[in-house]
């Protein structure tokens, strides 16, 4: 009897985030799995360096650079997707973080963080959304953080960001809800800390647990598993290495 293709092979699978950290290390491991990945960053030379790389390593990867706090990038990542043959994996690890004191974030800071970490990750899911409705359904993993979610501890200057990321599990439950219909399941990863810049801004001190290859491993092994059991679940990511 011949092995199971993994799920992943041979579709189009958008990554945000994918220049580095959890991004990056998820986008080598889908496209190991067999997904041609769309890869999705402000950094087009990053991003044509991790191509280049997939490639090398015998995967597909089409670079999409642009700032996906903006819907018009956001659109355009989706039509490059589109010329593939239609995303019907999205992950999103795009994010930022600012560290600063809650009685000096300042408006710009606020709206920045949100920008990029929310309302980004809603445009994607929203056109990711739309071509799993056609294509008769799709998978959406969204990372969000330990810092989003209530009972855990958090560390001082990252009130955006926390934020941020309680919104993202929010978002993937009513994303969720609505996409049963149409076959679509998402969930949402909250990793505590992993060896990533965004991990050194946040608390320096703080040892890190999980290496981005980690998670991303976890992301390609729940996306090659049917997902509607998990649809809508957070899942809280502690290591105690």
């Amino acid at each position: 009897m011949p092995d199971r293709q993994p799920w992943l092979h041979g579709r189009v699978a958008v990554v945000t985030g994918a220049s580095r950290g959890i991004g990056r290390a998820t986008a080598e491991a889908m496209a190991g799995a067999g997904a041609h990945v769309v890869l999705a960053a402000r950094s087009a030379e990053a991003l044509t360096q991790l191509a280049g790389a997939i490639r090398s390593s015998g995967g597909t990867a089409t670079p999409a650079p642009g700032d996906l706090s903006q819907v018009g990038d956001v659109d355009r990542v989706f039509g490059i997707a589109d010329e593939l043959g239609g995303a019907t994996a999205l992950v999103c690890a795009a994010a930022i973080l600012t560290k600063v004191p809650f009685s000096k974030t300042t408006p710009e800071t606020w709206q920045q963080t949100l920008a990029t970490n929310l309302t980004g990750m809603f445009y994607c899911c929203r056109a990711a959304f739309r071509s799993m409705q056609a294509a008769g359904g799709g998978r959406i993993i969204n990372l969000a953080s330990l810092s989003g979610v209530y009972g855990t501890e958090k560390f001082p200057g990252l009130a955006a960001y926390n934020v941020s990321k309680y919104g993202v599990i929010g978002l993937t439950e009513a994303i969720a809800l609505e996409g049963r219909e149409y076959g679509i399941s998402a969930l949402c990863l909250s990793p505590g800390a992993v060896d990533t810049d965004l991990l050194r801004q946040a608390n320096p001190e703080l040892k890190p647990g999980l290496k981005g290859a980690d998670v991303a491993q976890l992301i390609v092994t729940l996306l090659d598993q049917p997902m509607d059991y998990l649809s809508g679940a957070n899942i809280p990511l502690f290591s105690n290495r």
